[in-house]
């Protein structure tokens, strides 16, 4: 059975880089028919924060990478780190290396000096032991040949052995590094491909000799290209690279994300837009490109409008309640009301934060402050007479539906002869404040009769001090 682990360090956020990985190793997992899980690297104790561990674990839910099992902290796996060192020092493949600081720096010097490039040169190899003195334990790595692996994505990667020094795999205060940890814990977890990006290429090597000294099976890896942005540069924050909760908070779908970064370097024929179960149906790490995928926002965007438009209301309502309370504009909203929300204005917006932002007039008590360029265009004196009548219309009305409101306004609009765009545009903006909104029936309706018709009372002041001020001109 295919096993993957993704293996953040808790040094910081789940960035996009990070979450493209975890969908990555999610996906093919699913897609086998195997294991996913997830180790926190958290050996840097010093940078490593609970904060970051379960922002971490947060983002994952939020896009629905939920591992199979309980996270692994290397962290806690220390003293099986030390027993696999000491079982490499046992059989001769590791000694221990007692150069101090000094006689470090003096041996790289000296090679720079030489022009040769400045690595360990193994002194230590057949140094007798010197119980006194601080030590190190190193791997003897072998000096001849080449460590060569088929990637499932970069192809076949030869590396001459002569390029590669004799890691450490102890430190002197008895904490294990990185390459030792990772192998060990690769082989308790049972992980057999391990998907992870480019920049780990140059540990690959090191790893690899190390499950072969220990007699273990060397796992399959597959090393994906890095996101850049669309300057060509390496991605950061500038170009997006934040939490990944932070898309949440500005209004993007996890379905959207997911989709999104799914195809940062694969795809499937000309799909665009794909569901979970459509992506773990067809994806394989294989079909990976190796040419680094460069991060777009503006693409993101429009996948997040589609998801929006195609998904159940249910879904989007859930996200749009998010959004208004975490706005602290309203707590709790009547589900029908919130349904018919997202259905108004899914195909008019392009993030739940925009939705939330232009439905939050229907919970405040006034539609002020108005857009001004909208208030100019459309509150004109001209409109005032039919604007008054509409006002009178509506207050007389009992059964506040949208076909009452409508048979309303088809009179006033008979009888003025006005276009409903002439009549319909000033009391948009009468009562939300701008002049996009869906059908105007349904936003009175939404409104309801009386916040509605106090809506339009200030709307109609400000229209008949227009008029005023044309007469007198």
């Amino acid at each position: 059975m295919i096993v993957t682990r993704f293996a953040p360090s808790p040094t910081g956020f789940l960035h996009i880089g990070g979450a493209r990985t975890a969908l990555f190793c999610y996906l093919y997992t699913r897609h086998m028919g195997g294991k996913y899980l997830l180790r926190v690297e958290d050996t840097d104790q010093e940078r490593s924060t609970s904060a970051a561990i379960d922002a971490i674990k947060e983002g994952l839910a939020w896009m629905g990478l939920t591992p199979d099992g309980e996270p692994v902290f290397q962290s806690h796996r220390f003293a099986r780190h030390v027993e696999v060192a000491q079982q490499l020092l046992q059989a001769g493949k590791a000694y221990k290396c007692y150069c101090s600081k000094e006689e470090l720096d003096n041996m790289r010097e000296a090679q720079r000096q030489a022009q040769i490039k400045p690595r360990y040169d193994g002194r230590c190899r057949q140094r007798q032991e010197q119980p006194d003195l601080p030590f190190v334990i190193r791997f003897h790595t072998p000096a001849e040949g080449e460590v060569v692996w088929d990637d499932q994505i970069q192809g076949t990667i030869r590396i001459q052995n002569k390029e590669l020094d004799d890691l450490i795999l102890v430190r002197s205060d008895g904490v294990p590094t990185y390459n030792l940890a990772v192998v060990a814990d690769d082989h308790d977890m049972g992980i057999t491909h391990v998907i992870r990006g480019e920049d780990h290429i140059s540990n690959t090597p090191r790893q690899i000799h190390l499950f072969r000294a220990l007699g273990w099976p060397v796992p399959e890896y597959a090393h994906m290209p890095l996101l850049h942005g669309t300057d060509g540069a390496k991605l950061s924050k500038r170009h997006g690279a934040v939490s990944v909760l932070q898309y949440r908070e500005d209004g993007f779908l996890a379905e959207a994300v997911n989709n999104y970064l799914v195809r940062l370097g694969w795809s499937h024929g000309e799909q665009e837009v794909f569901t979970m179960e459509e992506m773990i149906q067809h994806f394989d790490v294989k079909d990976v490109g190796r040419s680094a995928a460069i991060f777009n926002q503006s693409k993101l965007l429009w996948l997040n409008n589609q998801h929006m438009k195609s998904l159940p209301v249910e879904r989007v309502a859930a996200e749009l309640l998010y959004q208004l309370r975490r706005l602290e504009v309203v707590q709790e909203v009547e589900e029908t009301l919130l349904h018919a929300l997202v259905l108004g204005y899914r195909e008019r917006t392009r993030t739940l934060l925009e939705m939330a932002t232009m439905v939050s007039h229907f919970f405040r008590e006034s539609a002020e402050p108005y857009e001004e360029a909208a208030a100019n265009k459309h509150f004109k004196g001209e409109i005032a007479p039919a604007f008054g009548q509409l006002v009178a219309g509506l207050q007389g009305v009992e059964d506040w539906q949208a076909a009452s409101i409508e048979a309303v306004f088809r009179q006033v609009l008979a009888e003025s002869g006005l276009a409903m765009v002439k009549l319909a545009q000033p009391v948009r903006v009468a009562l939300t404040g701008r002049d996009i909104s869906p059908g105007i029936f349904e936003v009175l309706y939404w409104l309801g009769k009386d916040r509605s018709l106090l809506r339009l009372q200030r709307g109609l002041e400000i229209i008949q001090q227009k008029a005023a001020l044309l007469a007198n001109s």
